[in-house]
């Protein structure tokens, strides 16, 4: 048997003709070659540079992400894949620019809805706006869509700082105007604590045009020295009325404060507690007001159910209603203390039944699975509290359990609105056991109307 000559063989393997590039790999090469950016992972939640990897410029971007029934175009004679063109077009009546176009149309966002409708047109204008709207109602939008027209690309500066009550609700917002802002050249960066800062400093530098984040990250960040609020234009308090039951209303005085005087200001709020409408006095200039009538407060689909329980009884009673239901349904539990979230929680849990606890006391990793099972299906039922709750928008509750009686009329309509959604049913329910408890029910049926909440008996009172 001959044996091939060595130095031949080799010779076949070295000058082996490599197999063919395809065009779309080849303009990833020339991309990444003559701007020297790296692959990076797409997995960051803290910075977003306009729906990008970090670092990646714009016209990668756009040839990376397409908006849907465009499909892939053919390359140019020099490998690199065109250039994609943004026409202006309209989001409802409101005229938008090509690339915030193609971004609402990637969203699916075809029409506005009321509160995007009053707010965006006043905002673009440069006026300050008070916006009153109940979670659920495109607020994020109302805001980050100005913003994204509004702000300059070109500058690595703070140019607008959107406040937010809780990390998720922070999260959730600086994802929102990412997605906005994917076929343009901005960056949002969100801090906020429960996360080492240390990943957060590295985000800042260059600076965003766009900071989102919790009030007392915020001044942290501030006191260090690595963030600036001196070139800021746009300030945006959401969910004022919860930064201000958390405690934050001094810092939230103190960032105002340390922006420039010509600012914009817009501030959203389900509800006008005196300090809120003092603040609305005192940083805002001639605002507009933006509300929701009342009677869109509730909607028809949502069936409206207390029951008179002793505080000692109120968990034989839940055990019963999730007894006759006969599974646990898509609910959120509000409770008003931490160590109620945490003792309703585990006494469920021993009953077998999929639900977890969510509150602020938790670390940021904590609350971060729960949010994941409670999304992917696996957590069947939240149990949290009014504050930590304010940063979920998801769509398909179909029960809202008031275990503990809210404040007051207006957070009782925050809470009931996380269910009935986009003309679902569902189903709000509410325990009242305390001697103040029946004070906010009568408020709740001057508010909603007394046929709309009916009385209901739990079955731990009725004689076998």
């Amino acid at each position: 048997m001959a044996f091939p000559n060595p130095l031949s063989f080799a010779k076949r393997l070295l000058y082996r003709p490599a197999a063919p590039i395809s065009a779309e790999v080849r303009a990833r090469i020339v991309h990444h070659e003559s701007s020297g950016v790296a692959a990076l992972s797409p997995d960051s939640e803290e910075t977003v540079a306009g729906g990008a990897l970090a670092g990646e410029e714009p016209e990668a971007r756009r040839r990376r992400s397409r908006s849907k029934g465009h499909g892939d175009r053919p390359a140019r004679e020099d490998g690199a894949a065109p250039a994609r063109e943004f026409t202006p077009g309209m989001f409802g009546a409101i005229p938008v620019s090509g690339e915030l176009h193609a971004a609402l149309d990637d969203m699916e966002y075809l029409n506005p809805s009321p509160i995007q409708e009053g707010v965006i047109p006043l905002m673009k204008s440069g006026r300050d706006v008070v916006g009153q709207a109940q979670t659920g109602t495109g607020k994020t939008a109302a805001f980050g869509i100005p913003l994204v027209e509004k702000l300059d690309q070109t500058l690595n500066e703070v140019q607008a700082i959107v406040l937010c009550p809780t990390r998720e609700l922070a999260m959730q917002v600086a994802a929102e105007i990412s997605r906005l802002a994917s076929y343009c050249n901005l960056r949002v960066v969100c801090v906020y604590g429960g996360q080492p800062i240390a990943k957060q400093l590295e985000k800042l530098s260059p600076p965003p045009q766009i900071i989102v984040g919790t009030p007392g990250r915020v001044l942290d960040h501030m006191g260090r020295g690595t963030l600036k609020l001196d070139k800021v234009r746009v300030v945006v308090l959401d969910e004022a009325d919860e930064m201000l039951d958390i405690g934050f209303a001094p810092d939230m005085e103190r960032i105002l404060r340390m922006t420039p005087k010509s600012r914009q200001t817009t501030l959203f709020s389900a509800t006008m507690p005196t300090f809120i409408k003092r603040m609305i006095d005192r940083y805002m200039r001639n605002p507009e007001w933006v509300q929701i009538q009342p009677e869109q407060a509730t909607v028809p689909e949502i069936r409206q159910v207390y029951y008179e329980v002793a505080q000692r009884d109120k968990l034989r009673a839940l055990q019963a209603l999730l007894r006759e239901w006969g599974e646990m349904p898509r609910a959120l539990v509000f409770c008003k203390m931490q160590t109620t979230v945490d003792r309703l929680a585990n006494d469920l849990q021993r009953g077998g039944h999929p639900v977890e606890g969510i509150h602020g006391g938790m670390t940021q990793g904590v609350r971060t699975k729960v949010m994941a099972g409670f999304r992917s299906g696996a957590v069947k039922a939240l149990v949290s509290t009014n504050v930590a709750a304010r940063g979920l928008d998801i769509p398909d509750v179909t029960h809202v359990v008031s275990f503990d009686a809210p404040q007051n009329a207006e957070e009782y309509i925050h809470r009931i609105g996380r269910t009935g959604r986009m003309g679902r049913s569902g189903l709000a329910i509410m325990f009242v056991s305390e001697l103040e408890d029946f004070d906010v029910l009568d408020q709740i049926k001057v508010l909603v109307g007394a046929d709309a909440l009916a009385r209901e008996n739990s079955a731990i009172y009725v004689a076998k």
